[in-house]
């Protein structure tokens, strides 16, 4: 995961463990409430965006039986351009 390397050279490993852990707990709760986020149609039908923590911006969509990751963006990369 590059947000790992990149707080664990920032920081340390610890902090970047503590970090992706926190970022796999909440991606694993969109299931739970997964019409949550701004839905961005516009950009890819059925993409979902929602933040974590205000430096991660998680794109996701809706499946019938199941929530998909299709990227993580850290720190105000321009993710609508590398959606399509």
């Amino acid at each position: 995961m590059e947000i790992y390397d990149w707080i664990a050279r920032a920081a340390s490993p610890d902090v970047a463990f503590g970090y992706a852990m926190r970022v796999e707990t909440f991606c694993r709760k969109l299931g739970i409430a997964s019409e949550r986020g701004q839905l961005r149609d516009d950009i890819r039908p059925g993409l979902r965006i929602v933040g974590f923590e205000r430096r991660l911006t998680v794109a996701f969509k809706v499946e019938q039986d199941r929530v998909v990751i299709l990227r993580l963006f850290f720190g105000g990369r321009d993710w609508e351009a590398q959606m399509d």
